[in-house]
């Protein structure tokens, strides 16, 4: 295995368990707890992933997961449920929890696409190929923005544009595309919602908006200011009260109050030493698409954090996405750590025969 990607994990969950239980005057002790639960099964999850020979399934399974993937999105589109406008999660039965499928889907969409893409690999810049991939990763996105939620749509964007430039898609398409986004983005803006578009509007300019639409990201921004960089101490710190979702979409300015600039820099170190450890692991693997894996796993963790990051410090709209590995949430604490249990698993299964060589 590879101990500096658990390392890594393990201290940003162990900064989460942290700051929720400093911050248990504002959030309570439930959070915490219901944390401290989750993480302790994923790191069983972690280790029984870490046994199993990631190729044993996911070629089998590829068919599978890609309708489980449309299935579930579509699934939660017309009987999702949820609070502050987002329908995005199933109830489950009998219990108090709800989990979000479009977290898990994630990994399912990483996977699929990884295979597709090591389908085409020997002729990746061939207008048909090209053509397939845009169709697979622009269905699954696609269906994620017409299920509404935007943040994650935009992580899944993210991923399939990494993945694409990871596996050495000319620079030309994305040139193409560029322009193209360029060209439809004043139709498309024309098609948001008043509130969608107010949400962008006031996510860049909060100050436009200081008591409505831009609320949140200034008192998250003051959050930050008032944590300076020794911060208010576990005991310390009022401006994070005024924040609704300080557990979740928000931890980070949490932290920033509670720990200071010290505390914000140790999550960023862990963040980026995980995606570069991940990015190494992707040029060592046994199979083209187990790298592709890691490049959309890390890809994942770098658009998620810049962007939760980004509507905590009032320069990106405000799009309910949590920061990695930091905020609560069940659902997202488990397809993370699902996906350290895939990357152990890839590592652990370098060579699956002492005589084996394959292609890089």
């Amino acid at each position: 295995m590879d101990p500096i990607v658990l390392l890594c994990a393990f201290g940003m969950n162990a900064m989460s368990l942290v700051t929720l239980n400093a911050a248990s005057d504002k959030f309570g002790t439930w959070y915490f707890r219901t944390q401290l639960l989750v993480s302790a099964v994923c790191v069983v999850i972690v280790g029984v992933l870490m046994l199993l020979d990631y190729d044993a399934w996911f070629r089998k399974l590829k068919y599978v997961l890609l309708a489980v993937t449309i299935g579930l999105i579509v699934y939660v589109k017309f009987f999702g449920t949820g609070s502050y406008g987002n329908e995005n999660w199933i109830q489950i039965p009998g219990t108090d929890f709800s989990v979000q499928p479009t977290e898990f889907t994630k990994i399912t969409f990483i996977i699929t696409f990884a295979l597709h893409l090591d389908a085409v690999r020997d002729k990746i810049n061939h207008p048909l190929a090209v053509l397939s991939l845009a169709a697979h990763g622009g269905l699954i996105c696609g269906l994620v923005f017409w299920q509404g939620d935007d943040g994650m749509a935009l992580v899944y964007v993210g991923i399939f544009a990494i993945m694409l430039f990871g596996s050495g898609l000319s620079l030309w398409y994305f040139g193409g595309a560029g322009v193209g986004a360029v060209l439809v983005a004043p139709r498309l803006w024309n098609r948001l919602s008043s509130k969608q578009q107010s949400r962008v509007l006031y996510g860049f300019n909060p100050d436009l908006d200081p008591l409505g639409a831009g609320w949140q990201a200034i008192s998250s921004r003051a959050c930050i200011i008032a944590g300076g960089f020794r911060g208010a101490g576990m005991n310390g710190g009022t401006k994070y009260f005024s924040l609704s979702q300080g557990q979740s979409d928000f931890i980070y300015a949490v932290v920033a109050e509670k720990f200071g600039f010290f505390g914000t820099f140790l999550y960023l170190a862990l963040i980026v030493a995980l995606i570069l450890r991940i990015l190494s692991i992707a040029r060592n693997t046994r199979k083209n698409y187990a790298s592709y894996i890691c490049i959309g796993v890390a890809g994942m963790l770098l658009v998620q954090a810049a962007e939760n990051i980004g509507m905590c410090l009032a320069l990106l709209p405000v799009v309910g996405i949590t920061c990695p590995f930091l905020s609560y949430g069940p659902s997202s604490m488990l397809s993370l750590y699902i996906c350290i249990g895939i990357i152990e698993s890839i590592c652990t299964h370098r060579q699956k025969y002492y005589f084996e060589r394959e292609e890089a």
